[in-house]
């Protein structure tokens, strides 16, 4: 597991809480995770390109917060190797999602990839 005190985890972690509230109600956000909801459209067709059988509406809100963050980070943000972010994704699903989620999570950025 990764250290919780890892300063890229804890932010995140954060981004990761601000994608999932966001869905539920506005309010303010991080100008990371603004910067990510920029191009949520294109995110979202990327992880709905990637998992066909699993239409937006029906993920689990923290695994596409999770998701979102990890495609954003893997196609738009690029400066952390691919391995890293799929492996910090997993983590995160193990963190905030349920039993099924890290092999989702990992599934879905393997077909991305």
């Amino acid at each position: 597991m990764k250290n919780p005190l890892d300063p890229r985890h804890k932010k995140r972690q954060k981004l990761i809480e601000d994608l999932f509230k966001i869905e539920f109600h506005k309010q303010r956000v991080l100008p990371e995770t603004k910067e990510i909801l920029i191009h949520k459209d294109v995110i979202d067709k990327r992880i709905e390109k990637s998992a066909p059988e699993f239409p937006i509406s029906k993920i689990n809100k923290a695994d596409l917060a999770i998701l979102r963050l990890a495609v954003y980070e893997l196609l738009i943000e690029k400066k952390t190797p691919p391995k890293v972010i799929i492996d910090e994704a997993v983590e995160l699903a193990k963190e905030y999602g349920g039993e099924t989620s890290p092999s989702f999570i990992n599934g879905v950025l393997g077909n991305i990839l």
